[in-house]
């Protein structure tokens, strides 16, 4: 049954990003860059380490680095240093990034919600998304010694 189930999900997100990404809404900027600022908006002080980045986008590490900084070229983005940490970078959306970010994501987020409310009703929706926050919160155990709030 579990292997029944992911294929399931899998072939709905597949399709679904397929759709999604066919209608993106803008030809400024491509899915995977808007996923970057997408993910950085979401830090506090819309600034985050390059590498939880890497942890969050659904990219390729290489693969972020260079698209980091090619919206840095297009002052999207602005790189420093990590003071805490000399090896590591971080990366602050710019109020021009911001900008161009909420732009382009009024219309993805239409174009979601035609994709997934088009399929499934208000109650459906929400036992997806406990559904999937069980399915990713399983896949990182907290540390030893805690327990899982539930």
């Amino acid at each position: 049954m579990a292997v029944a189930a992911w294929e399931a999900l899998f072939r709905a997100q597949v399709s679904i990003m397929r759709r999604l990404s066919a209608e993106f809404p803008t030809e400024v900027m491509s899915l995977n860059e808007y996923d970057v600022l997408f993910n950085i908006s979401r830090a506090p002080g819309r600034r985050l380490r390059l590498k939880d980045l890497n942890r969050h986008v659904l990219i390729s590490q290489p693969s972020v680095s260079r698209l980091v900084d090619r919206l840095a070229a297009r002052d999207w983005v602005e790189k420093t240093d990590d003071p805490l940490d000399g090896r590591g970078t971080i990366v602050q959306l710019t109020a021009k990034g911001f900008q161009e970010f909420r732009r382009a994501a009024i219309h993805h987020m239409e174009a979601i919600t035609d994709r997934m409310g088009g399929g499934l009703d208000e109650d459906e929706l929400r036992q997806l998304i406990d559904l999937c926050d069980r399915l990713r919160e399983a896949q990182d155990p907290p540390p030893t010694g805690q327990q899982r709030e539930g």
